[in-house]
């Protein structure tokens, strides 16, 4: 396993983190499975654990604080997350009341409240790394910053940082951090795969450019680089999937082709070099200079013994270039798989 600094921090964090939005409903996996994975990681040389309050309505939490008792807690580095609606998640489609609004966002008066259920959940008594889930239009980012100095000068939390903020918000975070003097994003996570690329033209360099270190999520493009929709390949249910149960899915568009047609010609690419398409994409995103930390999300200990390995995987340079001649660089096949969503853009406000 490599170890690699987070930003300026200091702080040394394994290259491959074990991320536990599976754990729980999103994945129905039980105590029984989650506590010997997270032990397994550890075992590994995996030291940062990324959790989230959403994630099952708190459950992964919980599940990830009860993996940890009895751990060395000074041997990990611990992040969680908040500002997605926490509670039912079936009720997350439907019309929200004031209350169900309210248990979100980036107001001080949520992020005072979410950090204790967070702490709460995990058994501990602070944070290394609390990260803003999403950007937050209704909130000035000076009111979510200060809320969050105010927590790091109480011990409850030590880094702050952000997820699947764009270039200009995360410019707009470090300017009003630094005008105010406050608590400043330490590290962003975006997703990037071989498939999802758009970071390497804004983002990674942004966070160069402020030392911020870079923890992405989504290596495996939701499944189109794991073999999931490979022809004749048995189909997995995931955890959207069964979010959706009930409701219709949209239709495959004509990305969901692209999508499908690039993978094919990795999957025979990672072939030819000795390894599967997951190990080539895992160590894609661990190998650019500017990504810290992959975080890998498997949902049974099998998944994660498969991935474990990659951690200090090399690939080389001609390689890469075969990879860049399927997506270019910095090209997203699919936008919408970007996450980043600019206001401007969303249905509600387009000029229509």
């Amino acid at each position: 396993m490599q170890y690699r600094t987070l930003g300026r921090t200091g702080v040394q964090v394994s290259s491959l983190a074990l991320g536990t939005m599976n754990f729980g409903g999103f994945g129905n996996i039980s105590e029984a499975e989650t506590t010997p994975m997270v032990r397994r990681a550890l075992d590994a040389g995996v030291n940062l654990i990324d959790t989230a309050d959403a994630y099952s309505g708190g459950v992964s939490e919980e599940l990830v604080g009860k993996a940890l008792k009895g751990v060395d807690r000074d041997s990990v580095v611990l992040a969680t997350k908040f500002r997605l609606p926490v509670g039912d998640i079936s009720r997350l489609g439907e019309s929200k009341g004031p209350d169900v609004m309210n248990r979100q966002g980036g107001s001080r008066r949520w992020i005072v409240k979410a950090v204790e259920d967070s702490l709460r959940r995990l058994g501990t008594d602070h944070i290394d790394l609390y990260q803003m889930h999403r950007p937050d239009p209704a909130t000035d980012i000076e009111e979510s910053l200060a809320a969050l100095t105010d927590l790091q000068r109480a011990g409850k939390i030590l880094y702050v940082g952000s997820s699947t903020f764009s270039a200009a918000e995360m410019v707009e975070a470090q300017w009003t951090s630094e005008r105010r003097s406050l608590a400043r994003f330490v590290a962003e996570q975006p997703p990037y795969s071989i498939l999802v690329r758009g970071i390497e033209a804004d983002v990674l360099p942004t966070a160069r450019k402020y030392g911020m270190g870079v923890l992405t999520w989504s290596p495996l493009a939701s499944g189109f680089l794991s073999g999931k929709y490979r022809p004749g390949a048995e189909a997995r249910q995931s955890h959207r999937d069964r979010l959706a149960a009930g409701r219709p899915m949209p239709p495959a568009t004509a990305y969901d082709a692209l999508k499908r047609e690039a993978a094919e010609k990795l999957y025979t690419l990672a072939e030819e070099h000795g390894m599967s398409l997951i190990e080539m994409s895992l160590a894609f995103a661990a190998g650019h200079p500017g990504v810290t930390s992959v975080i890998i999300g498997p949902r049974t200990l099998e998944h994660l013994e498969t991935q474990l390995p990659v951690g200090d995987r090399v690939l080389p340079g001609e390689l890469l270039d075969r990879i860049d001649e399927i997506v270019v660089p910095g090209n997203t096949v699919k936008p919408g798989d970007a996450h980043a969503v600019v206001p401007a853009l969303e249905k509600a406000n387009r000029r229509r």
